[in-house]
């Protein structure tokens, strides 16, 4: 009896699957324009400059012909679902070392933050991309 009703939950399990599996969607085809810029860090790494959009990471058709020019690429934003964390000392490390022998009001403008480092491109959401053409307009250099 106990192996019948194992069987059956294991069957049960099996064929839920698949049907799950068939719920999700793909994404959907949005159309950026903008500068392909290459990774300094990593430069077989490209990412698409956007005013509007922003900044993305893009994956998929190679785009190291169209590096400093404008296009417009068509594709998806890649879903992330990994857990990530990230941390270091605040303030940063040369302040947190100090232990007060600094201006007060210095530490905490450097404690609030401030500008962006350069970060990597890891950084930026990944767009992958199905197509590419050159756009009107040019780069800055």
């Amino acid at each position: 009896m106990r192996a019948t009703l194992a069987c059956v939950v294991l069957v049960a399990a099996a064929l839920g699957a698949p049907v799950g599996a068939q719920n999700k969607k793909p994404p959907k085809t949005i159309s950026l324009s903008g500068c392909v810029v290459q990774s300094e860090k990593t430069p077989d790494q490209f990412t698409l400059n956007d005013v509007t959009e922003g900044t993305y990471r893009l994956s998929g058709v190679k785009v190291r012909d169209y590096l400093g020019q404008r296009v417009q690429v068509a594709g998806a934003v890649v879903e992330n679902k990994r857990f990530t964390v990230k941390g270091g000392l605040l303030p940063n490390p040369n302040v947190a070392a100090q232990a007060g022998a600094m201006d007060p009001a210095r530490a905490a403008v450097a404690s609030a933050g401030g500008a962006a480092g350069p970060g990597t491109v890891e950084d930026f959401p990944e767009f992958k991309v199905k197509s590419v053409r050159p756009a009107d307009g040019s780069c800055p250099p």
